[in-house]
């Protein structure tokens, strides 16, 4: 008997059981970069729907001593695109005695995306780092490689809501009768940590710790911060 001659079922509809190859395992990352620094953060929560996997797995991929990659989204493809990455990174650094410059990494990680754009990486990310002057810069992307540069950037589960409080805290937008100065590593951490608190109350992807790191030219810091975990 058809579906459409029983009343009580007829507007039920069929299961849909196509090939689905991916799963959205949330998590948010904010970078901000300085004249002399660049900081970059994301959560430590890994969850799909309402299951939560580990509340202590960061989204940050260490790949040189001046860049940083951000990734959340899709974990196995997070994991294969930067696993790849850092391949490429060893196999520049054997060949030419050098590091990749922060520069022509954020173009390796365009082409590596576009090159997969008929089955794009399930992934946001952030990448950032210092320049040759020793500023910091920090890259963005969507799924086919589309890159823009900027001094400031959040993605992931969250992106949407903190990015609004990053163009007002960092990119002093809508602010009348201020003048423009640049933001110190101090401010910076704070506005980063201050975000992540709000994002948590609102994205239950979002959650548990901040991993922080900074670049300077003394190195890379790390720092973690407690959040919420209900």
């Amino acid at each position: 008997m058809a579906l459409a001659s029983l009343p009580h079922l007829s507007g039920m509809k069929k299961n849909d059981s196509r090939f689905n190859p991916y799963d959205d395992n949330g998590g948010s990352i904010v970078a901000i970069g300085g004249d002399n620094y660049l900081l970059i953060a994301s959560d430590t929560r890994l969850s799909t729907g309402y299951s939560i996997y580990t509340r202590n797995q960061s989204k940050l991929f260490q790949v040189s001593n001046k860049s940083i990659v951000g990734c959340s989204g899709c974990w196995c493809d997070t994991l294969t695109l930067t696993r790849l990455i850092n391949a490429r990174m060893q196999m520049y650094l054997h060949e030419h005695n050098k590091e990749m410059s922060t520069p022509a990494l954020a173009q390796m990680i365009s082409t590596m995306l576009y090159y997969k754009r008929f089955f794009p990486y399930y992934v946001s990310v952030v990448m950032g780092g210092l320049e040759p002057d020793g500023s910091g810069w920090v890259y963005s992307y969507d799924p086919i490689g589309n890159l823009e540069r900027s001094k400031f950037h959040a993605g992931g589960s969250s992106g949407a809501l903190l990015q609004p409080l990053l163009d007002n805290q960092v990119g002093l937008k809508n602010i009348q009768n201020i003048v423009e100065e640049s933001i110190t590593l101090e401010k910076a951490s704070r506005i980063v940590q201050d975000v992540f608190i709000s994002a948590a109350e609102r994205d239950i992807y979002t959650g548990d710790e901040i991993h922080i790191m900074c670049i300077t030219a003394d190195g890379i810091k790390e720092e973690k911060v407690d959040l919420r975990k209900d």
